[in-house]
């Protein structure tokens, strides 16, 4: 029988990072309630290494109910996302990711996690019909994102949100938990973004098993999440 050793870094209640190779350092912690970020180094061989951050940022108020249940204008979505914390929130995961990001092409960095936000890149002028008319957004969690060097994984393999939507949330939930019968809108809030010449990805796409039955019926469930996964592959040089 082989065995393999699979290496761990836990932080708060549910934040961490489970690895098939060695983990060398660690580092950020998460707040008290759960939310923030914790990081990761690990290495892949004797000369390379991965830098790699799980992020969980608050779930409320949320973008695309603000937008597609309670047909707020976009100032106050930007707004409310500013309100929610997810922005101080993603600029404090940012602040402590700048000095491996300075030194990204020499190793490389990972960000990955629950979001709760959409994505600017997503909410466009010809996906509106996606999002209940609205578009282009500028939503500010993705926009920082990507204003400090971090690239879209799945985006990247699939530049088209009309053809790619690539929603994470809800597999479980397609109808709205208040009882009115109304859609639950369905949205792309958990990334893996990168940065670093060292990573190129191959592929990037969602993924959900075993035909889980929608909220509330979900004890049965063998598929453990009420969100999709995101799985993305790269080649590493």
């Amino acid at each position: 029988m082989t065995t393999r050793t699979v290496h761990h870094h836990q932080a708060g209640h549910n934040l961490g990072v489970i690895s098939r190779y060695p983990i060398t350092d660690r580092f950020g912690e998460p707040a008290p309630s759960g939310y923030g970020a914790t990081g990761v180094t690990v290495r892949l061989d004797d000369t390379k290494g991965v830098t790699v951050w799980n992020a969980h940022l608050n779930h409320t108020p949320y973008g695309p109910y603000d937008a597609c249940l309670d047909r707020r204008p976009v100032p106050v979505l930007v707004e409310h996302e500013r309100a929610s914390g997810r922005v101080a929130g993603i600029e404090d995961i940012l602040r402590a990711m700048a000095p491996g990001l300075a030194t990204r092409d020499a190793t490389p960095v990972l960000l990955l996690g629950d979001f709760n936000a959409p994505s600017h890149l997503d909410w466009t002028e010809a996906a509106a019909p996606l999002h209940g008319g609205y578009g282009p957004v500028a939503w500010p969690v993705s926009k920082a994102a990507e204003e400090a060097g971090l690239r879209d994984s799945y985006r990247m393999a699939h530049p088209d949100p009309v053809s790619a939507p690539g929603a994470t949330w809800s597999p479980l939930h397609p109808l709205h938990e208040d009882g009115s019968g109304r859609a639950e809108p369905q949205d792309r809030i958990d990334y893996v973004l990168f940065a670093g010449d060292g990573l190129t990805v191959l592929d990037s796409t969602t993924l959900v098993t075993g035909g889980p039955s929608p909220y509330p019926a979900v004890a049965a469930n063998t598929w453990p999440s009420d969100h999709a996964a995101v799985i993305t592959t790269f080649a590493v040089r």
